[in-house]
């Protein structure tokens, strides 16, 4: 995993002061690339982007992803090589208390971002990340493979499926003649040092135990595809660094996620976290007899990214959990949380 080829290369990263946008900053700030980012203002408080300082080591753009001129100000003047995008509303639950704006900003936003790729020639790689929950969710036993049918269930999931047709009908569009290479990633839950959204399951343990409380638990048999945070940025980073030097070999659609013996249920994940944290950890069952609909069981087949790029997951889940227990240790004593990050970039990349 050398990421070297971003030094000097000007990076632009939608959804910078985001949890994954911050890490994602991180390690390209650590390759010496010149990071430009756009994205609202932190979306949590606490948040990791404000509290590493991150926008003293890069260009840190405040701005819509729905507002197509300003996005396309930030192309003019800064003029990058290399798009990420990711800025998005994530979260499944919020999407059913906002419908209207999950989809603006995740379909719309597409739109926006696309647009702005097709009116600069600057731009030589594209990578949009969606998620896992883009397919049809069948509960079956089997991963999902990138030809699978696209149809997720609720407004999050769906926006995300349309986020990937619009990437893919602008692809075939407008882009036939030109040397832009254009792809998705379709990403397993995410855990790491630093996430502190609502409804997602790490930081409910962590604040748990700043509070000294028991953690609760709402459905601890969904199984999941977690992943630290690092495995898919940094696929992100080498699949960009890829397709930009032979397009034709790597630009498309790819999933990116654990092995299968790194699918677990959300209450194995807490007795995960329970372990690395120490006795004090504790969890109870409360699961909710009328909750919004989520998948029970979900996981992705990878064996097309692990064929193309010769690419395999690096940390297992006990590294991602024990990962994210040492990060936020550090945080809850008030240590040198910048440190912190940097150890986990350079063990995982090393």
């Amino acid at each position: 995993m050398d990421l070297s080829f971003y030094k000097g290369k000007t990076v632009l990263v939608t959804g910078h002061t985001g949890f994954k946008g911050t890490w994602m900053c991180k390690v390209l700030m650590m390759r010496g690339a010149n990071v430009i980012g756009y994205a609202l203002e932190a979306p949590t408080q606490p948040s990791l982007f404000d509290m590493t300082h991150m926008e003293k080591g890069m260009t840190s753009v405040i701005g819509d992803i729905r507002d197509l001129a300003h996005l396309n100000q930030v192309f003019d003047e800064y003029q990058p090589e290399i798009v990420i995008h990711m800025a998005a509303q994530p979260i499944v639950r919020e999407s059913y208390a906002n419908p209207v704006y999950t989809y603006e900003a995740n379909v719309m936003g597409t739109v926006n971002i696309m647009e702005a790729v097709r009116l600069h020639e600057c731009v030589k790689s594209f990578v949009n990340v969606t998620t896992d929950k883009v397919y049809k969710n069948n509960e079956w036993e089997w991963g999902y493979r990138e030809n699978d049918v696209l149809d997720g269930y609720d407004p999050y999931s769906n926006s995300k499926s349309c986020s990937e047709l619009v990437t893919s009908s602008y692809k075939k569009s407008f882009f036939g003649d030109r040397t832009v290479a254009i792809s998705t990633c379709r990403a397993g839950n995410v855990i790491g040092g630093g996430d502190f959204a609502k409804d997602r399951i790490i930081p409910d343990c962590v604040r748990a135990q700043e509070a000294g409380k028991e953690i609760i638990v709402r459905n601890p048999y969904s199984t999941r595809p977690y992943q630290h945070v690092l495995e898919p940025v940094c696929t992100y980073l080498k699949l960009a660094e890829l397709q930009y030097l032979d397009k034709d070999r790597y630009e498309g659609s790819y999933n990116v996620g654990p092995d299968d013996c790194d699918c677990v249920t959300t209450g194995e994940l807490v007795d995960l976290f329970c372990k690395y944290w120490g006795p004090e950890a504790t969890w109870k069952d409360v699961s909710e007899a009328n909750a919004p609909h989520e998948a029970g069981f979900l996981k992705l087949d990878c064996s097309r990214i692990k064929r193309v790029m010769q690419w395999k997951p690096k940390w297992h889940i006990q590294d991602a959990v024990a990962n994210s227990v040492q990060w936020s240790k550090v945080y809850l004593a008030k240590g040198d949380l910048v440190a912190e990050m940097e150890k986990e970039i350079t063990d995982y990349l090393k």
